[in-house]
């Protein structure tokens, strides 16, 4: 029974539908009820009200482990793994993640299966199991999690930051946990775990700390009617929430200079300041307000001024890692090389910023701006997914009153120039932590954080030393922001002349061709534009490749002061370098959207190299690749995946080794003839009339292509250029080894490639329908049973339309050659399990895909994204999921059975396959023996050039001169 509803009028956006309600279960459990009568979708999140702050002392991790464990079975579901199953037999996904003082757990479904999903997840909150087995098998994914994490600079920066504070402050905690924390010291100490694991849930689960989101169909009254009687057993013990007490730095982590050595190439500056949490002041917004000033991008800004010097490449600044006792204010600093030896002058210049904004008061007019950007984002947001809505949802609950439950701190409305003083006073000289981050300090350091190894080096502070870095600081002319001219002030809907479902070709010509697709779907006033440059002289060699990508970052740079206040009123764009050239995309309120349009399309056709910009790109893209070493295995193996099938990229070594030789000249030779020969292909959707796109088309062809000296020419029909993949033999199985390329990592990953058919909705259907069920034995056999790696994953592949399935696994705990084995073996008990499929658990999955299927776009992107991708494709089938649906509905089981027995299973004769190993420092051994020993592959690749010349390529789907083969 619940105690009742509480009429509380929950603050909604204006173009919101949804139906909500607040109640509070006898148990003290608080829920938000939220009725779609239009959601594809249902959702849950429960937000438990402990986190990692409540790990007992020498058990760092276990709030964290109870995460990973509550999922496996409950006394009513006993099966270990069935939820999960469930869920994803049901088209569904589930997940959950640990905060400091929050746990997370949530999942969606379709509709059809929510009920039961339901009931299966409040179980868990009820009488979970925690059987000894999966523990000890938990406490290794948990390990390998966190080994994953090693490696992950900002992983590491945060660690440091918090082993820099009070022992005693639960933020000094370390929280993700490993096999030290949570088997090897517990045992010497005769803890046992699991005993702990389920003494921590019994103390700490309690109804009264727990937040409750439900996102249905149904309406509120059944909604309310299936929570109580699902969740109303969950116990309460009046658990009080953790307390912290207090700010976590004392006086010896103030004023200090932390120089520590990251782990890719770089240099960045973190300023950190204790602050008074903005949730006590949320409508006023004090922080939302000093990070707009201070991260502003626009003339005058702090960053225009360093970015002007050559000293900053990106500057964020805002609050961070908060809750009721404490928070953060941030400035963190992408530097230069140049910038990192000005680190005192761009500190000095930092807090001049700030004694300007102190100097100017606090202005209403800009309050007054910022209030209403929020105040439009807010009423005219994007509808997400339920999942994502409901966890957005549930981790606001225990923070705000229930009135602002939707809204959280993203409207602030009442002006208070003296809470915003406040906070900018605790911005001070006195009370600052500077963090700096450069591989210059390797040799240069004396300590090591404990957990993630990170070295490092302190130097007190004094405020008369920042005082002399400001007034030795450049002398430039810092000012605030200007009135921004993008915000959006017309947002009236247009009608569409007719309700088209799918894009209509507009208009051709032989410079562009033109998709439209007017809203019909959403009644929001925004709109989406895609352009795709295709230059045949893009991409011809690997020099080309890398200029065209610093062309593409040179436009955004220039652009920058210009468009950071369109972004900043909610109208984004970007320029993207593309397989054949560069794409333009812009999405946003469409009022003032092609102002921005043309501003772009006038900077490429006016394009000239600034020589000092240049040199901070080049700086920029160099390091970008110079990173790629310190990518995650698993992103290594799918790489050279790409490298092997896709007949038109080049290496990144080969970028990397021509990258220092290019100068500016090369690039302003480059760019016009890149230019010279360009076919565009362009869509346009949104709130815009047919008129209004041809136009904007209309426009950009005057400025590229008209005129005595025009800065475009049309393709030729031979220059349309793509990227055309490699069809793998039939019955082969083909096998590339590679060691990882850095050094200091203990993963090796494997990618196991099965390569199946071009693009064809028969095909497709038994493909995906393979996928969905196969994917949970996959991730319950090879993660939770075998314990392979954290990451482990079934997923389907699409290179340009040819289709097919992989597994990825990253692992610490055996090397490529032995995962490779346990996927055939897997696959060779999945066969068995796949013929016992009952003809009604076979139509049972097919109609979970095919709801799936027919789950409506949420939102302008997400469905202008599903019709680009057949665009670009050049398939146009912009019917796909109805004709795919019409084809599962033909489906029959044994249908599936010989195309698994035609392409999936091991050692069929039509079977191709690629396995791509990257060896870890662990496994270094075996990547010699595999190497020269290639057991069970038809073919090594010793040199993927040499092995994608003698392949046979793919046909494409895109025709040539912008025409189309159907």
């Amino acid at each position: 029974m619940a105690v009742g509803k509480e009429e509380v009028e929950i603050v909604k956006a204006r173009t919101d539908k949804r139906e909500y309600r607040r109640i509070v279960l006898k148990n003290s459990l608080k829920v938000l009820l939220i009725s779609d009568p239009d959601t594809d979708k249902c959702a849950a999140a429960m937000d438990v009200g402990v986190g990692s702050f409540s790990d007992p002392e020498g058990l760092e991790g276990l709030a964290h482990f109870l995460e990973h464990m509550l999922f496996f079975a409950s006394e009513k579901y006993p099966v270990e793994n069935s939820y999960r199953t469930y869920i994803t037999e049901h088209g569904g996904r589930t997940n959950a993640f640990t905060s400091s003082e929050h746990t997370n757990y949530h999942f969606e479904v379709n509709a059809d299966g929510f009920e039961e999903a339901f009931d299966r997840f409040a179980q868990f909150f009820i009488r979970p199991l925690m059987s000894a087995d999966a523990t000890m098998r938990e406490i290794k994914a948990v390990d390998s999690e966190n080994q994953k994490n090693l490696l992950s600079d900002a992983r590491r920066m945060n660690q440091l930051q918090k082993h820099l504070s009070k022992e005693g402050h639960p933020f000094h905690k370390f929280s993700t946990g490993n096999w030290d924390t949570l088997e090897v010291r517990p045992k010497a100490r005769g803890i046992d775990t699991r005993h702990e694991l389920i003494k921590f849930y019994e103390e700490n689960y309690s109804a009264n700390l727990m937040h409750l989101v439900v996102y249905a169909k149904e309406n509120l009254d059944k909604i309310q009617n299936l929570v109580e009687e699902k969740f109303q057993d969950i116990r309460n013990t009046d658990r009080s929430s953790l307390h912290c007490p207090g700010q976590p730095c004392a006086l010896e982590h103030l004023q200090i200079l932390v120089r520590t050595v990251p782990i890719k190439e770089g240099h960045k500056l973190r300023i950190i300041w204790p602050i008074t949490p903005e949730i006590h002041h949320y409508k006023e917004g004090p922080c939302r307000y000093l990070g707009h000033l201070i991260s502003h991008e626009g003339e005058g800004s702090l960053f225009y001024i360093l970015k002007a010097l050559g000293w900053a490449t990106g500057l964020s600044a805002g609050e961070a890692a908060c809750d009721l006792e404490f928070a953060f204010f941030k400035v963190i600093i992408d530097l230069t090389d140049a910038g990192h030896e000005h680190m005192q002058a761009i500190i000095g210049l930092l807090f001049k910023y700030i004694h300007l904004v102190q100097q100017s008061g606090i202005c209403k007019w800009i309050f007054d701006e910022l209030s209403a950007v929020c105040e439009t984002k807010f009423h005219y947001q994007d509808k997400i997914s339920p999942l994502d809505y409901a966890v957005n949802v549930a981790s606001k609950m225990q923070m705000y009153p229930p009135k602002d439950w939707l809204v959280g701190s993203s409207l602030p409305s009442i002006f208070g120039p003296d809470t915003i003083q406040m906070v900018l006073k605790e911005l001070s000289i006195d009370n600052v932590r500077i963090f700096w981050e450069s591989k210059n300090f390797e040799g240069h350091t004396d300590k090591v954080e404990p957990w993630y190894g990170t070295a490092y080096v302190i130097e007190k502070i004094t405020g008369s030393m920042i005082q002399e870095w400001m007034l030795c600081a450049p002398n430039e002319n810092l000012h605030l922001p200007a009135p921004n001219v993008f915000i959006c002030t017309d947002l009236s809907l247009k009608s569409a002349q007719e309700k088209v479902k799918f894009p209509v070709l507009l208009r051709r010509s032989s410079y562009s061709r033109l998709w439209y697709k007017p809203d019909t779907m959403f009644s929001t006033p925004k709109a989406y534009v895609k352009i795709d440059f295709n230059c045949s002289h893009a991409g011809n060699s690997p020099e080309a490749e890398v200029l065209t990508h610093i062309f593409t970052r040179l436009l955004m740079d220039y652009l920058n002061e210009y468009a950071y206040y369109a972004r900043v009123a909610g109208l984004y764009y970007g320029i993207n370098h593309a397989d054949c050239g560069f794409q333009v995309t812009l999405v946003g309120y469409n009022h003032k959207l092609r102002i921005l349009l043309e501003a772009v399309v006038q900077k490429i056709a006016s394009f000239k190299v600034k020589l000092d910009r240049f040199s901070v790109i080049k700086e920029m893209v160099m390091k970008k690749y110079k990173n790629f070493k310190f990518q995650q295995p698993c992103q290594q193996a799918m790489y050279y995946c790409s490298l092997i099938l896709q007949d038109h990229t080049w290496p990144w070594m080969e970028k990397l080794e021509v990258l220092p030789h290019l100068e500016a000249e090369d690039l302003a030779k480059f760019a016009p003839v890149m230019l010279s020969r360009a076919f565009l292909e362009c869509y346009i959707a949104g709130n815009i009339e047919n008129s209004e796109a041809e136009s904007m088309i209309h426009h950009i062809e005057d400025v590229l292509f008209s005129g005595p000296n025009p800065v475009c020419q049309p393709l030729f029909s031979s220059q349309h250029a793509a990227n055309r993949v490699v069809k793998l033999e039939r019955g082969m199985s083909y096998f590339y080894p590679a060691e990882g390329l850095n050094p200091n990592d203990e993963n090796s990953a494997l990618v196991h490639y099965i390569q199946v058919h071009r693009d064809d909705f028969v095909l497709n259907v038994k493909l995906q329908l393979f996928a969905l069920i196969a994917k949970q034995p996959t991730f319950h056999q090879l993660r939770s049973v075998e314990q392979l790696g954290y990451i482990t994953k079934l997923m389907q592949r699409n290179d340009s339309g040819v289709r097919g399935v992989q597994f990825i696994i990253q692992s610490t705990v055996k090397g490529p050659g032995v995962i490779d084995s346990r996927v055939e073996a897997f696959l060779k008990t999945f066969e068995s399990k796949l013929y016992e499929i009952t003809n009604d658990e076979f139509k049972s999955n097919v109609n979970a895909l095919i709801d799936m299927k027919l789950e409506k776009h949420k939102n302008l992107s997400e469905e202008s994204g599903f019709f680009w991708q057949e665009i670009y494709g050049g398939t146009l089938k912009f019917d796909r999921r109805e004709s795919e649906v019409a084809a599962l509905r033909q489906l029959e089981k044994q249908d599936l059975v010989d195309f698994f027995n035609e392409h999936i299973k091991v050692g069929a004769p039509q079977r191709r396959t690629l396995s791509v190993g990257v060896y870890g420092n662990r496994h270094s051994s075996e990547y010699t023996t595999d190497k020269s020993e290639p057991q069970r592959y038809s073919m090594k690749i010793d040199d993927i050039f040499s092995f994608r010349r003698s392949q046979p390529l793919y046909g494409l789907f895109r025709g040539v001169s912008g025409h189309v083969k159907l």
